[in-house]
């Protein structure tokens, strides 16, 4: 496993803005940290879930297309660039959350499968850096777990930091941005090389 691309891949990926981050850092506006954990718990027991669920829909994939994991990493390779573009031209305006309380345990779990950059980060990461190396219900089991707990940390640091976060996305939004699609293009460039 290109292990250095795979961390790159996971740490941008998860703590980049994206649904979870903001949610978790608007709910800790809006209810402090504390009430914010319910929430970012349950984006962790989601990603758990959908870590979960790709893996043994990447390994059917694979025994019955053997041919896919050359077509999977491509896909992954493009989704990486498509997500550094995206960052790459991302503004970084917050909306205002006026709407309902989202800081529950199961608001946080059910955004996971209606949030499509969640979606396909587990069919990505998968396709590309686990099933390639690993087959067993355990790795599947212990690399779920350790995805989740990634993915809870991120929500996490963006309640506790989130003040921080935006202060310094207010600053500094394009050199943050040039920096986090510069490591993704190279973990994207990376697995094709592989």
């Amino acid at each position: 496993m290109p292990i250095v691309s795979f961390l790159l891949y996971v740490f941008i990926t998860s703590f980049t803005p994206g649904p979870n981050n903001l949610m978790a850092m608007l709910s800790a506006n809006k209810y402090g940290f504390k009430g914010t954990l319910r929430f970012c718990l349950g984006v962790g027991a989601g990603f758990f879930v959908i870590i979960l669920s790709s893996s043994y829909f990447n390994l059917l994939l694979k025994n019955f297309i053997p041919k896919i994991q050359f077509f999977m990493s491509i896909l992954g390779a493009v989704y990486m660039l498509y997500l550094a573009y995206k960052i790459l031209k991302s503004n970084h305006k917050q909306e205002s959350d006026e709407g309902n309380d989202r800081n529950g345990f199961l608001s946080g779990m059910f955004l996971q499968f209606i949030n499509p950059k969640g979606i396909l980060y587990g069919i990505t990461v998968v396709s590309t850096f686990i099933l390639p190396f690993y087959h067993s219900n355990f790795s599947f089991l212990l690399f779920a777990v350790l995805l989740a707990f990634v993915g809870f940390m991120s929500t996490m640091c963006w309640s506790l930091f989130g003040s921080l976060f935006q202060s310094f996305l207010a600053k500094y939004p394009l050199q943050f941005n040039m920096v986090m699609t510069l490591l993704l293009v190279y973990s994207a460039v990376s697995i094709l090389v592989e």
